[in-house]
């Protein structure tokens, strides 16, 4: 960190930084990840625990909407307008991504009221939902102003602390033997400290005044601007829970937990992948404009992801049954020979990010959405014919198909776009 700062390049330091609280930031929401699940998985039981998943899933599947006007739009304008216009451009973003997520929370309870899921389930997603009028508006505006400035401490701070607080919390309700249900408070509470510590800190920052205003025009630039990109990351978003949501209907909710036990750990580990594409994107894809020098880093990147991916899945494969019966106890024996291989998901998975770095670096919106419409529809396929089938492993094939379809499309692209 010195020698980084003595170079006289504080961008450089500012980035280095943000990358050291970049990763303490993941592996301490990785860790915060497997705690929560394991308490949850032994108190809640396969069955209670696959509902709990369920509606996690389905949260996950909701939240996409609700980004609108993403950091690829917001970010740019924050930067090439003068510092006092900030305060018309994070109220109008705001103004929209409230109204987005006020609309999106509303129609999720009505659902819920019509009674279309497991009471549950729907008890589960009421409590959980409520997190849409935090993330967006109020975390994602200012985690944009930040990021703007090349300064996320402030907001990967208050994260952590947050998920170690809400572990704790969860730890204090399972011992206090709640319900269900009323865990779901747990994360909307998480993520109104995680936005009233950020408005804290941006008023601090504007002597005492938040100074949002809302500007029509900007409003409709930012409803309009960055559509495609938005509804490829929903189709991306709609891609990764697709098993979850087809299985539902096909085997039982303890089956599910079991199955959801397996992934959210292989979830954990392919999220290190991505941590790594983004750490390593600026340096060796985004500010390299030779193509020669960009094709020779990206092959170096593959291999790299896939040596470090298949190397972690050999491990990870090895000690399948020790890791699920220390993390979620004896009842979940049966999610070892899941976990096993949906660790190998980890490798197609690790070099689709790099490929999707390309895709990134080069704007390449409609070749986003096409390569995850794509996916999303390959799998759904597979997953018909293959879940009634083979249960669980039915849905980790669907995964399989759906990204080597999206690794297709990335490939297809980089021979365009970089070829000789």
């Amino acid at each position: 960190m010195k020698l980084l700062t003595r170079t006289g390049n504080p961008d450089v330091a500012r980035a280095f930084t943000n990358i050291v609280w970049l990763g303490m930031e993941r592996l301490t929401q990785i860790a915060v990840a497997i705690v929560i699940s394991g308490l949850l998985a032994r108190y809640l039981g396969p069955d209670v625990f696959g509902k709990w998943q369920y509606a996690n899933t389905l949260l996950l599947v909701i939240a996409p909407v609700t980004w609108v006007c993403g950091a690829e739009i917001l970010v740019p304008t924050i930067v090439h307008r003068p510092p006092a216009e900030t305060g018309v451009v994070l109220g109008s973003a705001f103004v929209l991504r409230m109204s987005v997520s006020a609309l999106a929370l509303v129609l999720t309870w009505a659902w819920i009221a019509l009674g279309f899921i497991d009471p549950m389930i729907g008890a589960m997603l009421a409590r959980l939902a409520v997190t849409l009028l935090f993330r967006e508006p109020f975390i994602g505006v200012i985690n944009s102003w930040l990021q703007s400035m090349t300064y996320s401490q402030p907001q990967l701070i208050a994260s952590m602390f947050a998920a170690l607080i809400k572990a704790a919390l969860v730890y204090a309700l399972v011992h206090a033997a709640a319900g269900a249900a009323s865990f779901g408070w747990l994360w909307a509470l998480e993520a109104a400290g995680i936005g009233g510590a950020l408005v804290f800190y941006y008023t601090r920052r504007h002597g005492g005044k938040l100074g949002w205003r809302f500007n029509r025009a900007l409003f409709k630039h930012f409803a309009s601007a960055g559509m495609v990109f938005w509804i490829g990351l929903i189709c991306m978003y709609l891609f990764l829970k697709l098993d979850r949501l087809m299985l539902a209907h096909c085997v039982s909710f303890a089956e599910l937990g079991l199955y959801s036990a397996a992934q959210q750990l292989n979830e954990n580990w392919i999220a290190l992948a991505l941590m790594l594409s983004q750490t390593i994107a600026p340096a060796f894809v985004y500010r390299v404009q030779e193509t020669a020098l960009l094709r020779r880093n990206l092959l170096r990147l593959f291999a790299m992801t896939a040596a470090l991916m298949i190397a972690g899945a050999l491990v990870l494969d090895a000690l399948s049954g020790f890791i699920i019966a220390r993390v979620f106890g004896p009842n979940y024996a049966g999610a070892a020979d899941i976990f096993r291989w949906a660790m190998w998901l980890s490798v197609p998975a690790g070099i689709e990010a790099i490929g999707n770095l390309i895709v990134l670096k080069f704007q390449a919106k409609y070749v986003l959405l096409a390569k995850w419409l794509l996916a999303l529809a390959v799998a759904c396929v597979v997953n018909l014919i293959a879940i009634p089938r083979f249960n669980g492993y039915g849905a980790l094939i669907g995964l399989a198909a759906g990204y080597a379809a999206a690794m297709a499309v990335n490939l297809y692209y980089l021979c365009l776009r970089l070829r000789a």
